[in-house]
């Protein structure tokens, strides 16, 4: 019989948990992309935007991470989070209440009276785990929740980043786009005076207009997109559409040093990953609450107070009432509803599962991509800046047999179109490099993040 009383205490008091527990799933990956470990975590764990020693993004990115929207809305569910945690851990204690209860009764020409003020307390044992796996679960959502704030926070930063390279790359081909419409206004003056004294043919003169007309209708265009992208980037600082500072010219910034490669190890602080694993861990707790339904639940409860039929001796020596129970529920014909709810817990688990490790597979996709962006980027910006030498000859010498009568101007403008969409292409080609650099800090996902969240501790300056 001790033996039983003391069995049935350590149930009580430690119980087990039903269902699976957590392991985490193993997922075939690269060892590492030939670098080495502590070369790549530094880099991650620096507050690599101020690499390109630019003030005004340095400034950009800590207003966005001060006030952007998405970020607030992401920290108010982690808060929400937090509450359901707390809610979660609060079954493992007895609830308390208190009340009050006043009465009267008319009968036999008699009116009785009574009174009770009480204090009761409910509390579910904890017998096969299931308040254990909630918690679990609670905790899961939790931590998936702050790495999905976080997760918000590594797109932000890279996007105001890369944003803000954008746009000094659409004010440089603005710069050349308005450069080159002046020099072909020139030379359509020079055709215009030329064609009025005869000296070239109504062909020439219209092939002028052509080009000066084709440089023209590109500022506009660029005119539009500036502002379009200062109109995004307002939005990512949590502002009303506006113009954006500038600081440093595109040539002029420093492109963050980069390795050649990453060990994957590094991916496991991705937020997405995180946030996929707790998805999953949370729905690998839920299997064991589905399944603890299967099991008897014991309910405790208790009740410490007064009663009296006068109010006036509620509180006196004597009115003090006590109770004390127990209650014991077993599921016998459920018809399937228990083993429908382990079903969907079940699947849920395995969905959850399939996007951890689909998220998991698209880290190591971009990753790669990002550094092979990267790599070949600055092979083809290299091609383009030696392709535009060779185009600023070409056009020089175009224009000289031109003036020397050895060649018409269908070759000048050939040579002068080709050399203003060369100019473009490597300016374009110049800033989609610095923010493929951008895109691999953003493929890292790294302990950079806790470096920009402090930016956000910080007050707003007014």
């Amino acid at each position: 019989m001790r033996s039983v009383v003391c069995g049935l205490m350590l149930l009580l008091f430690t119980g087990c948990s039903v269902g699976p527990d957590y392991v985490r799933p193993d997922i075939a990956s690269p060892a590492s992309w030939q670098v080495e470990y502590q070369a790549a975590a530094d880099l991650a764990n620096t507050r690599w935007w101020q690499q390109f020693d630019d003030p005004v993004l340095d400034g950009l990115i800590e207003t966005a991470v001060k006030g952007n929207l998405d970020l607030m809305q992401a920290t108010a569910k982690v808060n929400q989070y937090l509450g359901a945690m707390d809610s979660s851990r609060s079954q493992y204690y007895p609830q308390i209440g208190a009340g009050f209860d006043a009465g009267a009764q008319r009968g036999g020409g008699k009116v009785t009276e009574s009174y009770q003020a009480a204090l009761n307390a409910t509390w579910e044992v904890d017998l096969w785990g299931k308040l254990r796996r909630s918690n679990e679960a609670a905790l899961a959502q939790l931590v998936g929740t702050e790495a999905g704030r976080r997760g918000v926070l590594v797109s932000l930063v890279a996007n105001v980043a890369g944003g803000y390279i954008t746009l000094r790359g659409l004010d440089r081909q603005l710069e050349i786009a308005r450069a080159t419409e002046q020099v072909y206004a020139d030379s359509l003056k020079l055709f215009q005076l030329r064609y009025q004294y005869g000296t070239i043919s109504q062909l020439e003169l219209s092939q002028a207009e052509s080009q000066y007309e084709s440089a023209r209708q590109m500022v506009p265009s660029y005119e539009s997109l500036i502002r379009q992208q200062e109109n995004l980037l307002s939005l990512l600082l949590g502002r009303a559409p506006g113009p954006i500072p500038r600081g440093k010219p595109l040539g002029k910034l420093v492109p963050p040093g980069i390795p050649a490669g990453l060990p994957s190890t590094l991916l496991e602080r991705r937020p997405d990953i995180m946030e996929a694993e707790q998805a999953l861990i949370a729905a690998n707790a839920r299997i064991g609450v589905a399944r603890a339904a299967w099991f008897p639940s014991l309910s405790l409860t208790g009740a410490l107070g007064t009663a009296s039929s006068d109010i006036g001796s509620l509180f006196t020596p004597g009115s003090y009432v006590w109770s004390a129970g127990g209650q014991l529920l077993a599921p016998l014909l459920t018809f399937g509803k228990i083993a429908g709810e382990v079903r969907q817990a079940e699947a849920q688990q395995q969905q959850a599962l399939y996007r951890y490790q689909q998220t998991v597979l698209t880290a190591f996709r971009e990753v790669e991509d990002a550094l092979i962006k990267t790599a070949k980027g600055k092979e083809q910006l290299e091609a383009l800046m030696r392709q535009v030498r060779s185009l600023e000859e070409y056009a020089r010498i175009a224009r000289l047999q031109f003036e020397a009568g050895t060649s018409s101007y269908l070759q000048v403008l050939d040579a002068e179109r080709s050399l203003f969409t060369g100019r473009l292409n490597q300016t374009q080609t110049g800033y989609d490099q610095l923010v493929s650099l951008i895109t691999v800090y953003k493929a890292m996902g790294g302990g950079w993040i806790l470096e920009a969240d402090r930016l956000g501790e910080k007050p707003v300056n007014p």
